[in-house]
């Protein structure tokens, strides 16, 4: 007797203001929904949420600016974040190193340089520290 098909994950990709909400926790009411919202499709349902590089570095970058967060403590919110299981990069593991590296190019370079990667292009540039990440050169050099 064949086995029945098994049910298709249903994949999702959250916006900047739900990232930011989870890295914050601000306001606390909204946080608490988010969470139980994002918690009902991963664990209820589960449904596979992902944050693109886009999304990582518009969130980090606004909570430096809005909530005085370092950049740091960003990097280490948004690990906190993709530890949790309610979200994860899009493109993976490799969005977790560019998070973690903390010398050299800085983390929105490196973002750009992975989503090009993830796509089999190289990225050329005019920054010396981006030009050393892989898959990046200078134009020119």
């Amino acid at each position: 007797m064949p086995s029945a098909p098994s049910p298709m994950i249903r994949r999702y990709g959250i916006d900047t203001s739900i990232l930011v909400r989870l890295l914050t926790g601000m306001p606390e009411a909204d946080y608490a929904g988010c969470v139980e919202r994002l918690s009902a499709l991963v664990t209820g349902e589960g449904a596979a949420v992902a944050a693109s590089n886009q999304v990582i570095g518009e969130a980090y970058i606004a909570v430096q600016h809005h909530y005085g967060v370092s950049k740091a403590d960003a990097r280490a919110g948004l690990l906190d974040v993709f530890r949790s299981g309610l979200a994860a990069p899009l493109n993976g593991r490799p969005v977790q190193e560019a998070i973690q590296a903390s010398d050299g190019a800085g983390l929105l370079d490196r973002l750009i340089a992975e989503d090009y990667a993830s796509t089999d292009l190289d990225t050329l540039t005019l920054d010396k520290a981006m030009a050393n990440l892989p898959r990046a050169r200078l134009l020119g050099a």
